[in-house]
């Protein structure tokens, strides 16, 4: 390999291993601190993780395109309702695509969403956490470590989530 290709290759190895806001974390394992994430809100107002320390999140990955995403809002919107007094904060982040702003207000419209969602049409959520896919779910205690995660729809039934939740809540 010439000199050209291993400074190439050093450079995106170096870009993937670096923890700055902009590169994926090597690892996003449960028991670990999550890493930095900031998104926007439909209105364009500035979110993060960060602002949210001290509570406990339900962080949730979504599109509105996404058939098992439609199928577990009702859910999520439950949990949020049931547990809001307790201090649990639901996120859902829109993976859309950019300019997509007024159909992801509809679907929530449509599915009664009242807990907070962030927009992500890059889909740096993805990077962070190393998700391969939508819907992905990830419950983070009250001082930002990783508790539980989850590939696919979350549903009641949904193994380990019932008591990861229960300790997430715990004062």
């Amino acid at each position: 390999m010439n000199r050209f290709g291993v400074a190439l290759v050093a450079g995106l190895l170096g870009g993937a291993c670096a923890g700055g806001e902009d590169h994926p974390r090597a690892v996003v394992e449960v028991g670990s601190e999550v890493p930095p994430y900031a998104a926007r809100t439909v209105a364009g107002d500035s979110v993060s993780l960060a602002l949210l320390r001290g509570r406990p999140v339900l962080l949730n990955v979504w599109a509105t395109w996404c058939a098992p995403c439609r199928e577990e809002v009702p859910y999520l919107e439950s949990l949020h309702r049931q547990h809001r007094e307790l201090g649990l904060q639901v996120v859902g982040v829109s993976v859309d695509a950019r300019g997509e702003d007024r159909k992801i207000a509809e679907f929530a419209g449509e599915f009664d969403m009242t807990y907070a969602i962030w927009l992500d049409p890059d889909e740096r959520v993805n990077a962070r956490f190393l998700a391969i896919g939508v819907p992905s779910t990830y419950l983070i205690d009250r001082n930002g470590i990783l508790l539980w995660k989850h590939l696919g729809t979350l549903r009641p039934t949904t193994k380990g989530f019932a008591e990861a939740l229960d300790d997430a809540l715990k004062p």
